[in-house]
């Protein structure tokens, strides 16, 4: 029988098994394969202010993830734009809604330990949650490392990555900091516990290359195209934590919230810089110009 948990939850909207339901719907047992062995992916696109940016890329990478993770896609890139599309009506559209297209296994194969990909499920979730403002926040760096391909499934938008995230956030957050900044294996800065990291230098933007540590984020690669169209410099490159002590300035770029700069690195306050507010005034402009 499926329940749904309306508890302290915002406006929720579930498409699962062929139709839509309010709420947040019970999909998973304590048989199920993702329950005790973790095989989920997700990810997640926007709707704000009327438009969805790079919607289809969000769909099609659920699926790049599914495959990387051994799962296998049941939607095509088409069908989870237009399932979304039709379950945006169901809001008043006047908060930004956070779309999230998930897979996961129900069943294991060899000694139950690998998913079995021939039980591969699919829902969507579409749910009110306002943007944050980008007032800025602050960062601390984290004793805790991404890991590498070798260890985890890097390149995948996988559920089983973000608890490592999650402690970075909280042991930032127990000491008086909003986010961390996360560095891979081999010490350079990778990204903040919860999107892509940018830094000034001189008038030049900088971003750490990606390595296969962290995800590359497509907000992260459309601000990256749309700061150099600007006539901006922007670099990729391996960075470390003394480059953004010594930073001009520092901004993040994410699904949730799009743009937002730090404010406040380590015991150092910052000001929302121009490369920032530029970053973040051109995504605005691109997404009502050209996104769905």
């Amino acid at each position: 029988m499926m329940t749904v948990d309306t508890k302290a939850q915002s406006l929720t909207w579930t498409y699962v098994d062929g139709d839509w339901h309010e709420g947040n719907v019970a999909l998973v047992g304590p048989r199920s394969h993702v329950m005790w062995l973790g095989s989920s992916v997700f990810d997640g696109a926007r709707w704000f202010e009327g438009v969805a940016p790079d919607l289809d890329l969000h769909a099609a990478r659920v699926n790049a993830s599914a495959l990387a993770l051994g799962l296998q896609p049941t939607m095509t890139m088409e069908e989870i734009v237009g399932l979304t599309l039709d379950g945006l009506k169901k809001f008043d559209g006047q908060t930004a809604v956070y779309i999230r297209p998930m897979y996961w296994a129900e069943h294991g194969g060899y000694m139950g330990v690998p998913s079995d990909p021939a039980s591969t499920r699919f829902c969507l979730c579409l749910y009110e949650s306002p943007m944050i403002p980008p007032a800025g926040f602050s960062l601390t760096v984290s004793p805790f490392r991404r890991p590498t391909i070798e260890t985890m499934p890097t390149n995948a938008k996988a559920g089983c990555l973000y608890p490592n995230n999650g402690r970075a956030i909280l042991e930032a957050r127990s000491r008086g900091f909003d986010n961390a900044l996360v560095l891979d294996m081999l010490g350079n800065v990778a990204e903040t516990g919860a999107s892509n990291i940018f830094m000034v230098k001189d008038g030049v933007a900088f971003t750490p290359i990606a390595n296969g540590t962290f995800l590359s984020g497509i907000t992260r690669a459309r601000t990256i195209g749309l700061l150099r169209e600007a006539g901006q410099a922007v670099v990729e490159k391996s960075l470390t934590v003394a480059d953004f002590l010594g930073a001009d300035e520092i901004f993040s770029t994410g699904n949730h919230s799009k743009v937002v700069p730090v404010i406040q690195i380590e015991d150092r306050t910052l000001q929302a810089g121009p490369v920032a507010k530029k970053a973040r005034d051109l995504y605005w402009d691109w997404a009502h110009g050209h996104a769905a």
